[in-house]
């Protein structure tokens, strides 16, 4: 077989990266309309991450964050996204690359995106997840939860 030297995979990666973006920008501009929420897992330890050190510390390597009632200040580039959350009730500012995110799932439609992210090894996938397991919603008091993926991924 010949080498892929396009990099077809990393060209689908950025494309469905473009998904993630163009779903942040509706949220920044119009709000989420009807149920809609995100759940946006990132690598932690990414170049370009900012979070405070006390994130850091309690989330060494992975974070997943909940955009659905309680966050302020969404900014959303061509390169990444900002957003301002609680955790345990104290106020949080976040930068996270799109590089940096793993994964992007929102549970009212049932859709999710899975990406590979640089650095980090195992299986990759970069189509949609049409059919993952339906997450328990988070209580409204726990804006900002850190869940797990897994519970979204495919078996």
């Amino acid at each position: 077989m010949t080498e892929d030297l396009m990099r077809y995979d990393m060209l689908a990666q950025d494309a469905l990266r473009g998904v993630v973006r163009r779903a942040l920008k509706i949220a920044r501009d119009e709000g989420l309309p009807g149920e809609h929420h995100f759940y946006i897992s990132f690598r932690s330890t990414a170049p370009g991450v900012e979070i405070s050190e006390k994130l850091r510390s309690q989330y060494p390597e992975e974070m997943t964050i909940v955009l659905q009632h309680q966050f302020w200040n969404l900014e959303v580039s061509e390169e990444r996204f900002s957003v301002d959350l609680t955790f345990n009730k104290v106020p949080e500012h976040l930068v996270i690359p799109f590089s940096a995110v793993q994964g992007f799932f929102d549970p009212s439609v049932q859709f999710g995106l899975q990406f590979q992210v640089e650095g980090m090894s195992g299986e990759t996938a970069e189509t949609p997840a049409t059919e993952p397991s339906a997450p328990e919603e988070p209580a409204a008091d726990t804006a900002g939860e850190v869940v797990s993926l897994d519970a979204f991924r495919r078996k």
